[in-house]
């Protein structure tokens, strides 16, 4: 819940800042009203496209609403680290998949880099957003639905994709797989 209330305080003080109601962000964002005040009450953690579309409606990078702290270049994120005591939380979606920032303690930066697992049988919704994406798949079969174009992703395979085109990954063949994504959003 920590994670969810930290999303929560900075969607609100963001918004408050820009004297906008939460009708105004729903509009803007294009995310619904109801979404955006669970969003901003903690009761659910937004999946990374939900959150793209309020950040974007901010004025804010994504990583604004993730970061705990600050850190001096490079920034180094040990895959034997991930889960362990001390290292950044995975963030849960409702949506049902776990996500890791790659750049957690950044904050100048233009990219997005994210660890991804994706269990079986969660469909994503499709989602929408201004930017641009490489996935690259590490483990497992993912399907990515782009507008109305399917394709597979094996391990290795890579997909580079405008995200204004509605998009979702999927894990295939009832099994989990993990993906890097990184997203780029313009300002």
């Amino acid at each position: 819940m920590a994670e969810q209330s930290k999303v929560a305080e900075r969607i609100r003080m963001y918004r408050e800042r820009l004297n906008m109601g939460v009708g105004e962000l729903a509009a803007k964002s294009g995310v619904s009203e109801d979404v955006v005040a669970a969003v901003e009450s903690g009761e659910v953690l937004p999946a990374l496209g939900v959150l793209t579309k309020l950040s974007r409606a901010l004025g804010q990078r994504l990583g604004t609403f993730m970061d705990d702290q600050f850190k001096p270049d490079p920034i180094v994120t040990r895959a034997a680290d991930r889960g362990k005591a001390g290292a950044p939380a995975p963030r849960l979606t409702e949506a049902g998949y776990s996500y890791h920032s790659l750049a957690l303690g950044k904050p100048d930066r233009h990219l997005d880099p994210f660890f991804v697992e994706l269990p079986a049988g969660m469909p994503e919704r499709p989602a929408s957003h201004e930017g641009e994406e490489l996935i690259i798949c590490i483990s497992g079969r993912v399907e990515l639905d782009y507008g109305a174009e399917k394709t597979v992703l094996e391990p290795g395979d890579t997909a580079y994709y405008n995200s204004v085109v509605k998009h979702a990954l999927y894990a295939m063949d009832g099994k989990p797989a993990s993906i890097y994504g990184i997203v780029y959003m313009p300002f």
